[in-house]
């Protein structure tokens, strides 16, 4: 599947439609438990977003984010870039320096390009929808943890900002 399905991201290949049923009574329990702190987590990650996107460089990653309402649960992080090469070596670098991250945000990317849909809706012509193609080839997200300290992230923006996106040009 994963050389059919090469413009996917290996780790998120969907091949049928269901639905996501991992959650045990232990998992439950853990969700309830963790009630009491989400107003409290919430606040955390947001601050931890804005001071994440205040620390990375625009030139290279997409920052201009609308923020009302928002409490991401990850960094979105979008490379300013359309060629392949750059992505693939952007991961390269991403796995050298630890950092967890998936590509297409959240699991898997553009949806349309999955094989599980591709008996419902018929698409030739992904460029129609280029914000979630751009997400899908060149987007990312890296955990927003609560605990995660301000001198965490900005080594994290760090490490992103010294990524060169020129020298692959």
């Amino acid at each position: 599947m994963i050389k059919k399905y090469k413009e996917l991201s290996p780790k998120f290949i969907f091949l049928y439609t269901t639905l996501n049923f991992r959650n045990t009574e232990i998992g439950a329990t853990i969700g309830i438990s963790q009630l009491k702190n989400l107003d409290k987590n919430n606040v955390k990650r947001t601050k931890n977003f804005k001071f994440f996107l205040k620390n990375i460089d625009n030139t290279k990653y997409f920052g201009n984010f609308d923020l009302k309402g928002s409490s991401n649960y990850a960094f979105p992080l979008i490379l300013n870039t359309k060629k392949l090469k750059i992505r693939d070596e952007f991961e390269k670098y991403l796995i050298k320096h630890n950092i967890e991250f998936r590509r297409g945000n959240a699991g898997g990317g553009n949806q349309l390009r999955q094989p599980y849909i591709k008996k419902y809706i018929k698409i030739k012509n992904f460029s129609k929808f280029k914000n979630v193609e751009k997400v899908h080839f060149f987007g990312y997200y890296i955990g927003n943890y609560p605990d995660l300290s301000f001198p965490k992230i900005k080594k994290i923006a760090g490490i992103l900002n010294d990524f060169s996106l020129k020298k692959l040009s």
